[in-house]
């Protein structure tokens, strides 16, 4: 199983931390770390815009994406967000392993599985 990075732009902190919150709390994510004081610069409509805004990242398994995309764009004010993910091809063997095991359904009977675990 494949973790995976979602980017997402969010109006302010505030927005950002509800919608990190409700993945994090629905188990579509294991974590979701805020940026915040971004500014951005896009066309919309025609125009060129400007805006100060808070950049998500999330990170999910690759089999839980669609459904957090899904969630995610639900919880969005804006029109049309930015909701982009990205394979993660490497990295520290045990969070990547983390973050699939954070993203299944809860175990109703879990046994500790280390010592972490335990303190």
């Amino acid at each position: 199983m494949q973790p995976r990075l979602v980017l997402c732009t969010c109006p302010d902190p505030a927005c950002a931390e509800r919608i990190a919150a409700v993945l994090v709390e629905e188990r579509l994510a294991a974590c979701a770390s805020l940026l915040p004081g971004i500014r951005s610069v896009y066309r919309w409509r025609g125009a060129v815009e400007r805006a100060e805004e808070t950049q998500l990242l999330v990170k999910t398994a690759a089999d839980r994406l669609d459904a957090l995309v899904a969630r995610l764009h639900s919880l969005h004010p804006y029109e049309l967000p930015e909701i982009i993910a990205v394979d993660i091809t490497g990295g520290l063997t045990p969070y990547l392993a983390w973050i699939i095991d954070e993203t299944r359904p809860e175990p109703t009977d879990r046994e500790p599985q280390s010592e972490k675990d335990t303190v």
